[in-house]
C-alpha cells in the first residue's frame, strides 16, 4: 500500500514573510515589465518634442497658453507611444533574445506572454489615437496613427532587409513636433517641418553611435541596420558627418523665434559645433569610447536646443 503524501505546513515567521514576499514582489514584477515594454526611456524624448511642437506652435498673444489642451496632447502621444514601443517588442522578441543589450525585456526573457503584449500594445495604441482624435483634434490623432503604422510597418521590417532602415524610420521617428504643433494650432505651416527636419538629421548620428557600440549583437541577430564588407567604416562615417553639418543650417531655421535672434542663433551654432566636435571624433576613430560619447552628446543636444526655441520664443 503506498503512503500518502504527507503535507508539511509551518507557522513560523520566517515563512510567513518569505510567502507576503511572493506575493507583493510578483505583481510588482509585472507591472514593471509592462512598463519596460512601453520603451519609457524613449517616450521622455518623445515627451519632450511633442512639448515643443505644443508650444512653440500655441499662438499666446490674445489668450492664454492652453495648458489642458497640452496635458491632453501629451497623454494621447505617450499612449500611442506606448503602444508602438510594446508592438515593436511584439514583432521583434525572437530576435531580442537574440541580441545581449535585449536578451533581458519582458518578451525576449519568455516573462510576459506573446498575446498579453499583443493585445497590451492594440489597446494602448488605440486608445491614444482615440483620445487625441476626440479631445485633441483629428490632425493630431492622423499624425500619430501615421508614426505608428511607418514605424511598424516600414521601418521595423526594413532593419532586417537594407540599411536604408535608418533614413526610413527617421520620417516617423521625428514626428512628435508635427503632433505637438497639429494639437495647438490645427495646422501644419513652415516652422513646424523646420522642426520635423532637425529632429529628422538628429536621428542619424544618434543611432549611428547606437549601432556601432551594438554592432556585433546587431549582426548576431540579423539586424542590416549597418552595411555589410570593407564599405561599412565609410558609410558609417558619412551617416554620421553628412546630417551633422546640415543640422547647422536647419537648427537656424527657427531663428524667427528668438528675440534678439541673434542669441538664438548664437547658441544653436555652439550646440551644434559641439555635437559635431564629437561626431567627427567618432567618424574618425569609429571606437567605442568615441560612439559613447556621440551618444551622449545627442543625448544632450536635442533637449537643450528646444530649451533655447522655448525660451528665446516671441
Amino acid at each position: 500500500m503506498a503512503s500518502k503524501p504527507i503535507l508539511i505546513t509551518t507557522n513560523s515567521p520566517t515563512s510567513s514573510a518569505r510567502t507576503a514576499e511572493a506575493v507583493t514582489i510578483r505583481p510588482r514584477g509585472k507591472l514593471a515589465d509592462y512598463w519596460a515594454l512601453t520603451k519609457p526611456e524613449i517616450n521622455f524624448l518623445i515627451a519632450v518634442a511633442t512639448f515643443t511642437g505644443f508650444y512653440l506652435g500655441s499662438s499666446t498673444r490674445f489668450q492664454a497658453f492652453q495648458y489642458m489642451l497640452l496635458i491632453h496632447t501629451l497623454l494621447g502621444t505617450l499612449l500611442v507611444a506606448a503602444g508602438t514601443g510594446t508592438l515593436n517588442q511584439y514583432v521583434e522578441r525572437r530576435l531580442d533574445a537574440r541580441m545581449r543589450r535585449t536578451a533581458r525585456r519582458p518578451l525576449a526573457a519568455g516573462r510576459i506572454r506573446p498575446s498579453s503584449a499583443l493585445w497590451f500594445g492594440i489597446a494602448l495604441s488605440t486608445a491614444g489615437a482615440a483620445y487625441l482624435a476626440m479631445i485633441v483634434n483629428a490632425l493630431a490623432s492622423m499624425i500619430a496613427v501615421l508614426t505608428l503604422v511607418s514605424y511598424l510597418f516600414l521601418y521595423t521590417p526594413l532593419k532586417r532587409k537594407t540599411p536604408l532602415c535608418i533614413a526610413v524610420g527617421a520620417f516617423p521617428g521625428a514626428m512628435p513636433p508635427l503632433i505637438g504643433w497639429a494639437a495647438a494650432s490645427g495646422r501644419l505651416s513652415f516652422e513646424s517641418w523646420a522642426l520635423y527636419a532637425t529632429l529628422y538629421l538628429w536621428q542619424f548620428p544618434h543611432f549611428m553611435a547606437i549601432a556601432w557600440m551594438y554592432r556585433e549583437d546587431y549582426d548576431r541577430a540579423g539586424y542590416l541596420v549597418l552595411p555589410d564588407g570593407q564599405g561599412r567604416d565609410n558609410i558609417v562615417s558619412l551617416q554620421t558627418i553628412l546630417p551633422l553639418l546640415a543640422l547647422f543650417p536647419v537648427c537656424l531655421l527657427p531663428a524667427q523665434w528668438a528675440q534678439p535672434s541673434s542669441l538664438y542663433c548664437m547658441g544653436a551654432v555652439l550646440l551644434s559645433l559641439g555635437f559635431f566636435c564629437y561626431g567627427s571624433q567618432f567618424a574618425l576613430s569609429r571606437s567605442g569610447v568615441a560612439a559613447r560619447r556621440l551618444l551622449f552628446a545627442s543625448i544632450i543636444y536635442l533637449p537643450s536646443l528646444f530649451m533655447l526655441m522655448i525660451l528665446l520664443k516671441r
